[in-house]
C-alpha cells in the first residue's frame, strides 16, 4: 500500500515513530502476565517517577478522552464540578464523555488565548455549601491549549495556589505537554509536579505512540481506588506490555524530548513561511506545534485539496496547521509554494 502523503492536520495523523516500534517489538516475547503485572510496566512506572518526582504513580490507559474521563471521575463526586476554558478539549472535543460518564457539569469560562486564569476562577465559586448549586471541585487546563498557546509555569503556579485557597484541585489535560516543555525549555514536572498540579492526564499518542497515554497522580491521597476506576471505564489493557512499552520508550533518553522539538520547529518553520504571503494574518502566536492562520476564505478548499487541515473558526477564517514529529522541510516547502500559489490565484 503506498504510504499517504504528509498533511497538517493533526500530529495524531502521524504514524508511530520507529523507536516506539521497536520498543514494543522488544515486548513481543514469549509470555507476560496481564494486566500491568509484567517488567515493561515497571520499568514505565520509574520512566514517570524520573520525570515528575519519586511520588509519581502512573497507570497507562488507551485513548486521550480516557485519560481525562478516569481522571477527573477519580477527583470528583457527582454533584461536583470542574471549571475550565470554553475551548478546553474537555469541552468541545470529547463528544461530551466527561458529563456522559461523570455525571458532572462543566463550568465553561470564555478567554481569549485558550488559558484560565485566577481571575476566571473565582466568579465562578458562588453557591458553596449550598445544595442547590453545583458544587465546583476541580480546575482543569489543557497544556498546550486547543489554540497553541502555552501555560509558564508560573501560571501554572498561581492556578494552583487559586485552588488551595478555595480547596479545589488542578487537573492538566497534558495531551501535548511534552510540546509546551520543549517550547519552554523547562523539564515535564516544572509544568506538572513543581507547579502544584494534582493530577495529570500525559499523552503519547501525539508524540510518536500509536495506543499510549497514562493517567499520572502527584498528590498523595488521590488516586487510591484508580484501578478499579480504569477498568469500570474500559481503559485497563490486557496485554499492558505494549502500551507500557510505548510510554517507557518515549521518556527513556528523551525521545519525547527530539519528537516535540521537532514538531515545534516545524511550527515555526510554517509559520515564518507563511507570514511572508500577503493576506495571511495569525488568530494566536506559535508556541508549540500549532499554527493558526486566518485566511480568505476562497483559499481554503485549494489548499485542503494540496495538504489537508482543519477549518477552527469558520467565521473568521481561522484554520489549524499542525505540525508532527515526522514533519519534514520538504513538507513545509511544498506547502508554502501552494499557499503563495493560491494567493496569488494560480491555484493549478
Amino acid at each position: 500500500m503506498q504510504a499517504a502523503r504528509r498533511h497538517f492536520a493533526s500530529d495524531n495523523n502521524a504514524p508511530v515513530h520507529p523507536r516506539v516500534w521497536e520498543a514494543m517489538r522488544a515486548a513481543d516475547v514469549g509470555h507476560a502476565r496481564a494486566y500491568g503485572d509484567d517488567p515493561w510496566t515497571r520499568a514505565m512506572e520509574e520512566r514517570f517517577r524520573e520525570h515528575f518526582g519519586p511520588g509519581a504513580r502512573a497507570w497507562p490507559v488507551f485513548l486521550g478522552t480516557g485519560a481525562n474521563v478516569t481522571a477527573l471521575q477519580s477527583m470528583l463526586a457527582r454533584h461536583e464540578a470542574v471549571i475550565c476554558a470554553q475551548h478546553a478539549h474537555i469541552a468541545v472535543d470529547e463528544c461530551g464523555a466527561p458529563e456522559r460518564h461523570l455525571g458532572a457539569k462543566l463550568i465553561l469560562v470564555a478567554t481569549p488565548d485558550g488559558k484560565l486564569r485566577p481571575a476566571d476562577i473565582e466568579p465562578r465559586l458562588h453557591g458553596l455549601r449550598d445544595q442547590h448549586h453545583v458544587q465546583p471541585k476541580v480546575v482543569s487546563i489543557t497544556q498546550s491549549t486547543e489554540y497553541g498557546t502555552v501555560y509558564a509555569p508560573e501560571e501554572i503556579r498561581a492556578l494552583s495556589a487559586c485552588c488551595r485557597a478555595h480547596g479545589l484541585l488542578l487537573h492538566l489535560d497534558g495531551a501535548r505537554l511534552a510540546n509546551a516543555a520543549a517550547s519552554l525549555g523547562v523539564p515535564l514536572r516544572a509544568l506538572a509536579t513543581d507547579a502544584g498540579v494534582d493530577v495529570l492526564s500525559f499523552g503519547g499518542t501525539k508524540n510518536g505512540a500509536m495506543l499510549a497515554e497514562a493517567v499520572v497522580f502527584l498528590k498523595e491521597g488521590l488516586g487510591e481506588d484508580f484501578r478499579f476506576v480504569r477498568k469500570q471505564s474500559m481503559q485497563l489493557a490486557s496485554k499492558m506490555r505494549y502500551v507500557s512499552a510505548q510510554l517507557a520508550a518515549l521518556l527513556e533518553g528523551d525521545l519525547w524530548l527530539a519528537n516535540a522539538r521537532h514538531a515545534n520547529a516545524m511550527a515555526q518553520a510554517l509559520r515564518a513561511r507563511a507570514e511572508l504571503v500577503e493576506g495571511v494574518s495569525f488568530a494566536w502566536p506559535t508556541q508549540a506545534n500549532g499554527v493558526f492562520p486566518i485566511l480568505d476564505k476562497a483559499w481554503i478548499g485549494p489548499l485542503q485539496a494540496e495538504s489537508f487541515f482543519y477549518v477552527w473558526d469558520e467565521e473568521r477564517g481561522a484554520c489549524r496547521w499542525m505540525c508532527s514529529w515526522d514533519t519534514t522541510e520538504e513538507d513545509i516547502e511544498r506547502f508554502a509554494m501552494a499557499l503563495e500559489r493560491v494567493a496569488s490565484g494560480r491555484a493549478r
